[in-house]
């Protein structure tokens, strides 16, 4: 709920980038924890960046935002 509220993006519907055969990630240096970003269509078309670790089997979804204009030209490579 707060992330909608900060940042706009639904985790809901943030997760769907997931299955984007053409989304990119990388590590995120972080002390505590493994973390993760990715940048990726969700199934609504809009260009999403995912950070997120892994607990257990399961995606934590720390945070979703827009694309910046810069990360959608990487995107679209």
């Amino acid at each position: 709920m707060i992330n909608l509220q900060k940042h706009g993006v639904d985790f809901a519907d943030a997760v769907s980038i997931f299955a984007d055969p053409a989304a990119l990630t990388i590590m995120d240096e972080h002390p505590d924890e493994d973390r993760f970003v990715t940048l990726g269509m969700n199934a609504f078309g809009q260009l999403l960046v995912v950070v997120y670790t892994w607990r257990g089997d399961n995606i934590r979804i720390i945070s979703a935002r827009q694309a910046t204009k810069s990360e959608r030209r990487q995107y679209e490579g």
